[in-house]
């Protein structure tokens, strides 16, 4: 199955890719966004499972990954705010006429939320994989105080490095300084800021209702039951589902990256949430 790839050219001059697995005339649509430092590319076994079930995928490109135009350093710099208001738009304004479902996996789901916050009569309902708020207070024990102690780092080695050499660190990729301080702050307070709109994003998102899938993976200690919840409770109403998935039923080990391997099991699920029969 080919994959098109769609220039996307955002309103500062930012450039990428996205990476369309298209079902064919009619068929519904889900735009994905990718987990913290994942290439789209990362998604083609899942999109093509997904067109395979006859939803065409549109994958995004984050800036400073693969396709993008722009990569993080010193001097080259952008956070959520970018990335809200400059790049998911213009995603979302590539895409074929039509309500889309929005989704993502990890950090992808926080911004398909947000991205749906921002323009919600674009968006028919949400899937979010492996994801949740990053908020200290939703792990426990040495795990909270690890992710408290490691949030709180993040400014000191931004400042020094320039960017966030997540590629060094073993986690994440190369990254945007204030991406990442950004991302630090929610794990402090777990809190949406207000990222250039005037109003806090915990607004925007108390008054959205959609319908919304969870996929949550048994080995995923990265992201809690609570932190998923955390996301899901501030939303502002719409009817939740969770998929569990064990290794069983995924057929290999159920953690934060490995389901990208084996999407079978998670994309018949979307399927049959949206109301296609796989």
């Amino acid at each position: 199955m080919d994959i098109e790839l769609r220039p996307v050219v955002a309103g500062d001059g930012h450039v990428a890719h996205l990476r369309l697995h298209h079902a064919g005339p009619g068929a519904p649509g889900l735009l994905w966004m990718p987990a913290l430092g994942v290439p789209a590319e990362k998604y083609d076994a899942f999109g093509r499972a997904l067109a395979g079930l006859g939803i065409t995928c549109a994958v995004h490109e984050w800036r400073g990954n693969a396709s993008s135009s722009l990569r993080a350093r010193r001097g080259s710099d952008w956070g959520y705010r970018e990335l809200l208001q400059q790049d998911l738009p213009a995603s979302i304004a590539a895409l074929a006429p039509g309500a889309w479902y929005f989704g993502g996996h990890s950090l992808g789901g926080q911004f398909a939320a947000m991205a749906a916050a921002r323009q919600p009569a674009a968006c028919r309902g949400l899937v979010l994989a492996a994801t949740g708020v990053p908020d200290a207070r939703t792990f426990r024990g040495r795990q909270r105080l690890g992710i408290g102690l490691f949030a709180r780092s993040i400014p000191l080695v931004t400042a020094l490095a320039g960017y966030y050499p997540g590629h060094r660190l073993k986690f994440a990729g190369r990254e945007a300084a204030r991406l990442m301080r950004d991302w630090a702050a929610t794990v402090h307070g777990g809190r949406y800021r207000d990222y250039g709109d005037g109003e806090a994003m915990d607004q925007r998102l108390a008054r959205l209702s959609l319908p919304t899938l969870g996929l949550r993976f048994s080995g995923d200690w990265l992201v809690p039951e609570a932190s998923l919840q955390a996301l899901v409770d501030k939303l502002g109403g719409g009817e939740h589902r969770d998929e569990f998935f064990d290794e069983s039923r995924l057929g290999t080990t159920p953690d934060h990256f490995r389901w990208l391997r084996r999407p079978e099991a998670p994309a018949a699920a979307i399927a049959r949430w949206i109301g296609l029969s796989p």
